[in-house]
């Protein structure tokens, strides 16, 4: 198992440092003078070779890269140049609201998705089993910027029963919780009908195969076949799905955090965008990325414990 989680942060920490190169080109690559955007779109040469000395754009593009990686690897990604704060200060800011809007979401649809997956599995061709695969495929089809504006129309004008937008801080848990509720719901209701799916067809795979019809010859009731055998073999295929959806969760965060106007990294990003500030944009997709490399590290691990020939061969490799 030791061995196993170690092979896995290394690759982790190789995939790592090749995203650090992609997210130093990629921006770099954006069209346009990177000294004009931060000169506030300044013609003087002056300020702009000024500006070229201080963020080392006059050097090189590999000795800009180990200068940034050197800086990023202490924690400083730089300053913005629109607000004049530190990147990480501001990340250390919205980064927790982002993730709390994502663990609620992630909440939400493994708390629809996991019950109705394993119900429609287990009533397969039953009302319950079209009902649910008909709803999913609505979930995946209605886009979130959609969902959002008629949330909005309906609980917040016409019922007037959650607030349109804003964000309210952990301090107050009732007007945090009111603030996020619908964005949560209209983030994790794409991710729910992936889960369903998912589960079902996870589900009925696993009501199909050798193990099952042994432990049903051995006289094991249908809730524990279902519920410990078919299930815990079935929640690999979840785990792998709900590591993969992090990218969704994040680029719906994007769109739901500009709908509902919480400032969280989605909305940041798009701010950082409309007004060219590199380094904000930098840190944001360098920070995305490691979240998502972690979450598909913590995924690897999640396979081990639900399925311990994983952990086995991994040790023998």
């Amino acid at each position: 198992m030791q061995w196993y989680i170690l092979r896995r942060v290394g690759q982790s920490l190789v995939t790592l440092f090749i995203a650090t190169i992609v997210v130093f080109v990629g921006v770099r690559a954006l069209p346009g003078d990177a000294a004009t955007a931060l000169s506030a779109e300044t013609s003087n040469p002056k300020v702009l070779q000024a500006i070229r000395q201080e963020y080392g754009l006059d050097q090189p593009v590999p000795v800009q890269y180990v200068r940034w990686l050197g800086h990023a690897i202490q924690g400083d990604l730089g300053q913005s140049p629109k607000t004049g704060i530190s990147v990480s200060q501001t990340l250390a800011e919205r980064l927790p609201v982002t993730l709390e809007l994502a663990g609620l979401a992630l909440i939400i649809a493994l708390a629809i998705g996991l019950p109705i997956g394993i119900l429609a599995a287990v009533r397969r061709g039953s009302v319950a089993d079209y009902v649910a695969s008909t709803t999913a495929l609505v979930g995946l089809s209605v886009p979130h910027f959609w969902l959002g504006i008629l949330f909005i129309l309906g609980f917040a004008v016409s019922l007037q029963w959650l607030p349109a937008s804003g964000f309210v801080p952990l301090t107050d848990p009732l007007g945090n919780l009111s603030h996020m509720a619908m964005p949560a719901v209209v983030l994790g209701i794409g991710l729910a009908a992936v889960v369903m799916r998912q589960m079902r067809s996870a589900m009925l795979e696993s009501l199909g195969a050798d193990f099952v019809r042994t432990a049903r010859a051995k006289g094991m009731s249908e809730r524990v076949v279902v519920g410990i055998h078919v299930l815990r073999n079935s929640l690999i295929t979840v785990v792998t799905v709900v590591g993969l959806q992090l990218g969704t969760l994040i680029s719906g965060a994007v769109i739901t955090e500009q709908i509902f106007i919480i400032p969280g990294i989605g909305k940041l990003t798009i701010d950082s965008v409309f007004s060219r500030d590199y380094p904000s944009l930098q840190g944001v997709v360098l920070i995305t990325a490691t979240g998502y490399i972690v979450a598909n590290l913590l995924v690897d691990i999640a396979y081990s414990l639900l399925n311990p020939r994983i952990r086995v061969s991994g040790g023998a490799a």
